[in-house]
C-alpha cells in the first residue's frame, strides 16, 4: 500500500525534474534569433522546422483557446462542491481532504502560469493582436493537462456508477488530446513549448495525487 502511494510521488518529482533540465536545455542549445522581432529560441532548428511544417491556422488557435474555457469551469464547479460541503459542516477543516488540497493543487497551477508570463523563457513564432507574448511553457496545454485529469481522478474515487465514470474517461482522453494536438498544430507555439507543459502539468499532477493517497480520504 505504501509502494502505490509513494509512486505517483515518484512519477511527479522525475517529470518535475525532467521539466527543468528541459527548461535549462532550451536555454541553452541551439539558441537562435529566429523568433520575432529576432527574440532567440532554444532548439532553433527543430522548433523552425516544425513550425514550417505546421504553418499557422488561426481558426484552430481560436477553437482551442475558447475551449481553454472548459478546465476553468471544472475548476469552478469543484470549488463550488468545496463550497456547499464548507456550509453544510460549518468548517472547512470538515471538507473533505482530497477537495482541499485540489483548491491548493489549482492555486499552484495558476502561480506556475504567472511565473512563466512574468519572467519569459520565449515568445510565441507569431504576434498576437500585434504584441508579442510569452510562449513557454504553452498556458492552455498547461490548464488542460493540469485539471482534465483530476476531473477523471475525482470521478473514480466519487462515482459509483461504471457506465458515468467510462464516458467522463473518454471525454477526458478526446478533450485532453485534441487539445494538445490542437495547440501544435496551430502554429501559435514551438513544439518544445507544449513538450514543457506536458512535463509540467504530469509533474504537478502526479504530486497532488500522491498527496490524496496519503491524506486525502474523504468524509463520511
Amino acid at each position: 500500500m505504501e509502494r502505490l502511494k509513494n509512486k505517483p510521488l515518484l512519477k511527479g518529482a522525475f517529470c518535475i525534474t525532467t521539466f527543468i533540465f528541459w527548461t535549462i536545455l532550451i536555454q541553452t542549445v541551439d539558441v537562435q534569433p529566429v523568433g520575432v522581432n529576432e527574440t532567440d529560441v532554444g532548439f532553433a532548428a527543430l522548433n523552425c522546422r516544425f513550425h514550417r511544417m505546421t504553418g499557422t491556422n488561426m481558426t484552430l488557435y481560436l477553437i482551442t483557446d475558447w475551449l481553454g474555457l472548459v478546465p476553468v469551469f471544472l475548476c469552478m464547479a469543484f470549488a463550488t462542491l468545496g463550497l456547499i460541503q464548507w456550509i453544510k459542516r460549518k468548517n472547512l477543516l470538515q471538507v473533505d481532504a482530497d477537495i482541499l488540497l485540489l483548491g491548493i493543487y489549482y492555486v499552484i497551477v495558476i502561480f506556475a502560469y504567472l511565473i512563466f508570463e512574468m519572467v519569459p523563457i520565449n515568445y510565441r513564432p507569431i504576434l498576437i493582436a500585434g504584441r508579442m507574448e510569452a510562449s513557454y511553457p504553452s498556458s492552455t496545454t498547461l490548464l488542460v493537462l493540469s485539471v482534465m485529469p483530476t476531473l477523471l481522478f475525482q470521478a473514480d474515487r466519487r462515482l459509483k456508477n461504471t457506465s458515468a465514470r467510462n464516458i467522463i474517461r473518454i471525454f477526458t482522453i478526446f478533450f485532453s488530446t485534441f487539445m494538445v494536438i490542437g495547440r501544435l498544430l496551430s502554429g501559435v507555439h514551438w513544439f518544445t513549448d507544449i513538450v514543457g507543459s506536458v512535463m509540467l502539468s504530469a509533474g504537478l499532477f502526479y504530486t497532488y495525487k500522491a498527496f490524496v493517497l496519503s491524506y486525502g480520504r474523504k468524509k463520511q
